[in-house]
């Protein structure tokens, strides 16, 4: 993935402490915080949250 200002590359960390991590990109305009989504953690077997780590 090609790394833009406009739509940098960022890493979500699981929040159920499996280390597990998501690599996607994200708009700065229209998501301007730290993003979150729910996503499977295969290490938990079950669908967390992600959050965006800098």
């Amino acid at each position: 993935m090609a790394r833009t200002e406009t739509r940098p590359v960022v890493l979500l960390r699981s929040t159920a402490g499996t280390g597990h991590t998501y690599v996607t990109r994200k708009s700065r305009r229209n998501d301007p915080d730290r993003l979150e989504l729910r996503k499977f953690d295969p290490a938990a077997g079950r669908h967390v949250v992600f959050r965006e780590t800098r």
